[in-house]
């Protein structure tokens, strides 16, 4: 679905300050990726360039086949992939859920009759059809969020790009985000989930560890939670039950490697006492 092939970026008033350094990375369809890293390890700005809001200074970026850097082809890149931002209150545009909706496929031309049908299946898709009448600045955080994710819905792109979206969530919001976003996975909708909280990754198909603008490692969750000290050393603090484990097999317990949801640590525990 995207490809990232030897990507270097800097921005123009620091042509020599490399952002990212030599990405080269494979999204796949219907996958389910979540790219973690400390502030600053260049995460958010390689979510940029996945729908050409960035250009690689060097490298190609295939989106669907299409290059980033190839002007004539931007519109068709964004219509492929929609984005969803750390801030919920600056996405909005429109005085009720259901017009701000609206706004992406008015946008698009889509014709009123297929229009209210999107919306009304994208809002219900995430939870929120009973409040398309409401004023979007009177929800709740992970509520706004949801409302985002159902306007890039209706627009029906390949993949969504979570940019830092639960940053400014309480963890109730977090929780509703990550729900909608299983949900997602499920119907086979690619997603790519930018966060600093680990615990999100959990349920990931795969795992994206940036550092200092490069990959450090990439795998599937319980290969990357066993690095626990390596994420430590990167600034990552590790979700509560994956430390536990951890600390446990150190301490000479029968933990499995791959016992690190808490469920599955509080079933392992209960089997030893």
């Amino acid at each position: 679905m995207i490809r990232f092939e030897q990507v270097y970026f800097s921005f123009p008033n620091q042509p020599e300050v490399n952002i990212l350094k030599g990405i080269d990375l494979t999204i796949h369809e219907g996958e389910f990726l979540t790219i973690i890293g400390h502030n600053g390890s260049g995460k958010s700005t390689l979510a940029k360039h996945m729908n050409g809001l960035y250009e690689p200074r060097q490298g190609t970026v295939w989106v669907d086949g299409l290059d980033t850097k190839d002007q004539q082809e931007i519109w068709k890149i964004r219509q492929r992939v929609g984005m969803v931002f750390q801030n919920p209150d600056n996405q909005f545009v429109a005085p009720t859920v259901l017009d701000d909706v609206a706004f992406g496929l008015e946008n698009l031309g889509v014709p009123r009759e297929e229009m209210m049908g999107r919306i009304e299946q994208a809002l219900r898709h995430v939870g929120m059809w009973e409040y398309r009448d409401r004023e979007p600045h009177r929800l709740s955080g992970g509520q706004k969020q949801r409302v985002g994710i159902a306007g890039v819905l209706a627009m029906r792109p390949k993949l969504i790009v979570l940019d830092e979206s639960t940053a400014m969530l309480d963890p109730q919001g977090r929780k509703e985000v990550i729900q909608t976003v299983s949900q997602l996975r499920e119907e086979g909708i690619t997603v790519v989930n930018i966060t600093h909280y680990l615990e999100e990754a959990l349920s990931s198909d795969r795992v994206v560890v940036m550092n200092a603008g490069e990959v450090l490692m990439q795998g599937t969750p319980r290969e990357i939670f066993q690095q626990v000290e390596v994420l430590k050393k990167i600034g990552l603090d590790v979700p509560f039950s994956v430390e536990l484990a951890s600390r446990l097999r150190k301490r000479g317990f029968a933990i499995e490697d791959e016992v690190w949801h808490s469920r599955q640590l509080v079933e392992r525990l209960w089997t030893l006492l």
